[in-house]
């Protein structure tokens, strides 16, 4: 009934096999993916750097923050002397919580008096910090029923933590979901509209016109790029107004050094997929190779998941996602309302992101049709 179909069928083989690039994407690409995102994704949030301010400095509130740290889910990366320097760490992100440990804490418990600790969390992540505050809580009781045991027919309970969360009071989703979504949104367009410039010309014969004109490599790279900087632009403004009027994010910081980093962040991304499409040679492979680009940038990037719970190895692969640097930028602006003293350094590595890029690009384009 289908007499043609055998020979067809040997000629696709027969084409894929030639296509070897395309082939190890489709069968390497899935393989990689689950053995890296199957080992990092964990939605067990644990080790989150908090920083400590102990102004009893005792035993007893030495012992405390031994607690907390044994705990798993807190890792003390410093000790601070004072509120504003436990304000400047959070807010830049150098640590998601903080314990405050009171001067009185130890005449309390020696008084037989409720002692109080302080727990600041950074609420921008719900995930991350329902955990702190879970841990915090478990820290309190267990601390209660050992005092206790060993202080029979005491009135009141010995300790109390009390948890104050910043930024997102309310651990709203949408408060953390939708600030990242800019820049997802960002990279999905802007890699896959570029990836395909160079194939493109070159599928559509475009690419001999350009190449017997003067310009040079540079000025091609950079006028392919161009005129999708403005597009990645409004697509940002959109989300933000969408963001604001429809799910209530708040819009704290500064947007005119929002708009700023973003437009160095637009740059990065247009031209890593510019050096995508220096290769691959066909706009299938140049998809392919943008969508096996994406599954990364959301899974290690702490858009979906706090990076905090991944393994080691898996953190430092999310360090080389322009990403990451981009939603602790957007999310410090719009939640927090810092500013570049505490964002410089994620700014310079995005504009390092983009020369980097760019200057591949321009090496690895030939003003050839081979």
């Amino acid at each position: 009934m289908m007499p043609h179909f055998w020979p067809m069928f040997r000629k696709e083989f027969i084409q894929m096999r030639r296509d070897r690039l395309t082939f190890a994407m489709m069968v390497g690409v899935p393989v990689l993916q689950l053995l890296v995102f199957g080992y990092a994704i964990q939605t067990d949030v644990r080790n989150l750097p908090a920083v400590v301010l102990d102004e009893s400095r005792t035993p007893e509130s030495r012992e405390i923050i031994y607690a907390f740290q044994n705990t798993g889910n807190f890792r003390i990366v410093a000790y601070v002397d004072g509120r504003s320097a436990l304000d400047r760490a959070i807010a830049r992100g150098d640590a998601q919580a903080a314990i405050v440990v009171p001067y009185q804490y130890p005449r309390d418990l020696a008084r037989g008096r409720t002692a109080t600790l302080q727990i600041i969390v950074d609420a921008s992540d719900p995930l991350a910090s329902q955990a702190a505050i879970a841990a915090a809580g478990a820290v309190a009781q267990i601390r209660n029923l050992v005092i206790l045991t060993h202080a029979a027919g005491r009135a009141s309970l010995p300790l109390e933590a009390r948890v104050r969360p910043r930024y997102n009071p309310g651990l709203r989703s949408p408060n953390y979901i939708v600030p990242g979504l800019v820049g997802v949104i960002l990279t999905m367009t802007m890699v896959l509209i570029t990836a395909m410039a160079i194939v493109r010309e070159r599928e559509r014969g475009t690419l001999e016109q350009l190449i017997v004109t003067p310009i040079t490599k540079t000025e091609l790279m950079l006028g392919k790029i161009a005129p999708y900087v403005g597009v990645g632009l409004m697509q940002m403004t959109a989300v933000l107004i969408l963001g604001r009027f429809v799910f209530d994010v708040p819009l704290t910081g500064n947007l005119l050094l929002l708009y700023g980093v973003s437009l160095v962040f637009i740059i990065a991304s247009l031209a890593l997929g510019l050096f995508v499409s220096t290769l691959v040679r066909t706009q299938q492979q140049a998809m392919q190779a943008s969508f096996g680009f994406m599954l990364p940038n959301i899974l290690l990037s702490g858009f979906m998941f706090p990076r905090q719970a991944m393994p080691e190895i898996a953190q430092w692969l999310g360090l080389l996602v322009p990403l990451t640097y981009f939603l602790k930028v957007v999310r410090g602006i719009l939640l927090k309302g810092v500013g570049l003293e505490a964002l410089w350094r994620e700014v310079l590595v995005l504009a390092g992101f983009a020369v980097l890029l760019i200057a591949l690009s321009v090496r690895r384009f030939r003003k050839t049709l081979d």
